[in-house]
């Protein structure tokens, strides 16, 4: 019943949405190019702001087919914001495109195809051991006179994926020995969680070496911050570049969030919430071509979000919020990113029971997600922090390299503030394509009253250069509780119990598969 009310009211919404977006019952403002869509936003800014009593029924901003070349972000503040009775409706007709350059380029440069066996990862000396490559690859090293260039090796380590930018090879018979830049160099070699394995189950950890242009680019195109009532309609949202690795390396925590401050807890280790805790970091978040925050019922329906290089959708902070039946289709990063992730100043394995309340009540419905996570591998489809009252329904998820639906964030059996989330009637397939430890369903923390119930999840991808077999058609990982599983399903039958993984779950699960 909770989740046919909650789909009821998104129905409504969508309803209002298209009655509102009437010619005759909406002030109407056309754009052609993206500064006349800065002036038609200006001009419904305006409009609210004097009372002008055409707005009375909403304003309809109408986006005429084109390419419209943002070199900023379309920017909505409070002052955007509509009412209930009166939205803001931002739609595009049939190809119009909100759009910024295509990414950045990379060269593969050595193995030709898939990656190679590390030999070595040394946390004193902060360097990587490897094969010697070809000399025809060791003579590409980017020199005063490739100045457009920047040589990087991309290091698969578990459940993430570390940018280094090389600063130096020491070549050593048939070994070389690789040197990096800071800051990453320091966080890749002093955070314990995750780095490379050497002689692991599986193996040794893999690596690629590539090229990669030195060319920014921009990387958002819409930013609602403080506005409420705005609904995005029938839009395109395509081409942002992914800055981030040019300048800083990337080295990640999990889900691709950027570490900037990380160490491991060498002298007595473990704190007051966790006797076992031995890492601390500090994250900032990903980079997000569609940003909303500080906001509330601010939609998405029938848009497609493609070629984008980090995260495609970021809802930071909402109230209320719905994105239905849109596409998401060759994504970097994340398709879909949701809720606090105790960002920076905050330690990310403290406890926190506040932020829930930040995101709250969002209906994530009915969307398709395709080939996501292919920059960073180790994000996913849909990635939803710290929220409550969440809803992810009917949503179909293909093609990643990491695992499909997250929800939660904290490591922890103590209050989250997490509650009633909902994972139901979703498709989840070939996911897990390059990491393990990963899951098509993938949860973590204390979620009381919470389910995830009739999904369909194929079995995991058999990825080639995983270390180890963690990878579920579930996976309820550090401290899981206060789920309710049912229904879900795999190649036609119930998932069994041994189908999904745990790791220290807590004692207020409820399985009946």
């Amino acid at each position: 019943m909770e989740t046919m009310k909650r789909l009821c009211v998104a129905a409504m919404l969508l309803v209002t949405a298209c009655i509102g977006a009437k010619a005759q019952e909406t002030a109407n403002i056309t754009a052609t190019d993206a500064k006349s869509l800065q002036l038609a936003l200006r001009q419904a800014r305006e409009w609210r702001r004097t009372g002008d009593p055409r707005c009375k029924n909403g304003i309809s901003i109408t986006l005429k087919a084109g390419r419209y070349y943002m070199e900023e972000p379309l920017f909505l503040r409070p002052e955007d914001s509509g009412t209930k009775a009166s939205p803001t409706i931002i739609r595009g007709e049939k190809g119009a495109v909100v759009c910024g350059n295509p990414r950045q380029q990379h060269t593969q440069l050595w193995p030709k195809e898939g990656m190679a066996r590390m030999l070595n990862f040394d946390t004193q000396k902060r360097t990587i051991t490897i094969p010697t490559p070809p000399k025809e690859v060791l003579e590409r090293i980017p020199t005063a006179e490739q100045p457009d260039q920047l040589f990087e090796m991309v290091v698969h380590q578990r459940w993430a994926v570390a940018i280094l930018r090389i600063k130096s090879f020491a070549v050593r018979g048939d070994s070389t020995v690789v040197s990096f830049m800071e800051p990453e160099s320091r966080l890749e070699f002093e955070h314990p969680w995750p780095q490379p394995v050497i002689g692991g189950e599986r193996g040794n950890s893999s690596f690629l070496l590539r090229t990669t242009e030195l060319r920014d680019g921009i990387e958002q195109l819409v930013i609602v911050d403080g506005a409420n009532h705005v609904r995005f309609q029938g839009l395109t949202f395509e081409h942002t570049c992914w800055n981030r690795p040019l300048h800083k390396g990337h080295v990640t925590l999990q889900g691709g969030f950027p570490l900037v401050d990380a160490y491991k807890l060498k002298e007595n280790p473990g704190l007051p919430w966790d006797e076992g805790l031995e890492n601390q970091a500090w994250i900032e978040r990903p980079v997000s071509a569609v940003t909303v925050r500080n906001a509330r019922e601010v939609d998405f329906s029938d848009c497609r979000f493609l070629h984008l290089g980090a995260t495609a959708l970021d809802y930071e902070s909402i109230d209320d919020g719905t994105i239905t039946d849109c596409t998401f289709e060759d994504i970097g990063g994340t398709a879909i990113m949701a809720g606090s992730f105790a960002e920076s100043p905050r330690e990310v394995h403290r406890p926190y029971s506040d932020l829930a309340n930040q995101c709250r009540e969002l209906n994530i419905i009915k969307n398709t997600i395709h080939d996501a996570a292919n920059e960073d591998w180790g994000a996913v489809a849909i990635s939803c922090g710290y929220v409550r009252e969440c809803t992810i329904w009917e949503n179909t998820v293909s093609h990643v390299n990491y695992s499909g639906i997250c929800i939660g964030w904290g490591w922890t059996p103590h209050d989250t503030g997490m509650t009633g989330n909902i994972i139901e009637g979703n498709t989840v397939s070939d996911y897990a394509r390059q990491l393990y430890d990963a899951g098509g369903i993938y949860t973590l923390s204390n979620q009381p009253g919470s389910r995830i119930t009739d999904n369909q999840i194929s079995q995991p991808f058999p990825a080639p250069y995983a270390t180890n077999n963690r990878a579920f058609c579930i996976y309820l990982d550090a401290r899981t509780d206060g789920f309710t599983l049912s229904g879900n399903t795999t190649e036609g039958r119930p998932i069994r119990r041994d189908e999904i993984g745990d790791n220290h779950p807590g004692p207020n699960l409820i399985f009946k598969q």
